[in-house]
């Protein structure tokens, strides 16, 4: 019988099969990352909908588009959500995000999607969901299982994310500003060379440009209130107009001036030489967004201690600011971010998780 067996094609397949499955097993995540891989996503909608039961204070806080032109948008309490043109797919906790507060998004230079969290960082590959722990210990492995920081906490929030010029990726963090060039961190003020006569801890950076001549420019949040920080690539300069340390915004205008949200005095704008702040319009609030045709963006003008607001969006155009609000079809809460896409829409995300879409025209809500 167990000839025949043996002499018999098919068995004999069988047993080569098995025999190579046995050695080589099921493939395997690698044991240094934390990934969970992309299950299928049965609820999707033509609208964001809202279901962690987020309170009316959590925003869409940030968004972009990526190489295939799916819209990202991050929020505050209801993870990220993923557009197609048609439907939206949202990503939480349960499909591998670390945390649902996502305050920032990266898509890198080779497609991955990088998100900053109020617990650290998430890459998405298209296909799973890896939390990426922080560790600058020597010797150490981006895919590291080990947080081991230089000012260790149980919650290193990434409030801000870029790219550089050379392919580094900046985080600015709770406890730093970290640099990955795809295979370990360094913590930047680390560097030897670098010059820091101010003493500046670059804690809590809510904020990163690079602009076109290579500077690297910081803006500090609350806890640390360092206000503006810029890096020639040689040393650190520090600036605080109006004894203003919190900047939540930084931008660059096509004509090289750089431009800043702050908390208490709304916008402002540096030429190289002197800093000028935006009163010749009341209720112009943080510059958000430099469109493709050069025109600045901001949100209105945000009242303090409320989630509502009738200030809506600004549009400067080098010469005039155009306002739109309720009346126009935006929402009464108040802006928090603005994006544009590839065919020139402006996105325009809120209070109360809410989602607007202007096509030049018309004010659409994606939220429900």
């Amino acid at each position: 019988m167990t000839k025949l067996y043996l002499d018999n094609p098919f068995y004999s397949l069988l047993l080569v099969l098995m025999f190579f499955t046995c050695c080589n097993g099921p493939n395997k995540t690698q044991p240094q990352e934390i990934a969970s891989e992309q299950k299928t996503f049965p609820d999707r909608h033509p609208k964001l909908i809202k279901t962690q039961g987020s309170h009316q204070s959590a925003n869409v806080r940030c968004g972009l588009q990526d190489k295939a032109g799916n819209l990202w948008f991050g929020t505050i309490g209801e993870g990220v959500y993923r557009y197609d043109g048609k439907l939206f797919t949202q990503f939480t906790v349960k499909d591998g995000l670390n945390s649902n507060l996502v305050w920032s998004i990266l898509e890198d230079t080779t497609g991955n999607i990088w998100f900053g969290t109020s617990d650290g960082i998430c890459r998405y590959d298209g296909k799973k969901m890896t939390e990426i722990p922080i560790s600058v210990t020597n010797g150490s492995n981006l895919f590291s299982n080990t947080l081991q920081n230089h000012n260790p906490q149980e919650r290193n929030e990434v409030f801000s994310i870029i790219q550089d010029k050379s392919g580094i990726i900046w985080f600015g963090t709770t406890a730093g500003v970290y640099c990955c060039n795809g295979k370990s961190f360094t913590r930047f003020l680390d560097g030897d060379s670098i010059i820091n006569k101010n003493g500046l801890s670059l804690k809590s950076v809510q904020c990163m440009l690079q602009d076109k001549n290579g500077n690297v420019w910081f803006g500090s949040g609350p806890m640390a209130f360092e206000g503006i920080c810029l890096y020639d690539g040689k040393s650190l300069t520090n600036f605080k107009p109006k004894d203003e340390g919190w900047i939540r915004n930084i931008l660059e205008d096509k004509k090289g001036n750089i431009w800043f949200g702050t908390r208490h005095y709304g916008a402002c704008r540096y030429d190289g030489t002197t800093f000028t702040y935006l009163t010749e319009k009341e209720g112009i609030g943080n510059p958000m967004l430099v469109d493709k045709a050069g025109n600045i963006w901001f949100g209105g003008g945000e009242k303090l201690h409320t989630i509502e607001s009738n200030g809506g969006i600004w549009c400067y155009d080098g010469k005039s600011y155009k306002n739109f609000n309720t009346k126009d079809g935006l929402g009464n809460y108040s802006v928090w971010s603005i994006m544009e896409d590839k065919a020139g829409n402006i996105w325009v995300g809120t209070r109360n998780n809410g989602l607007y879409r202007y096509d030049g025209k018309t004010f659409t809500s994606f939220s429900e």
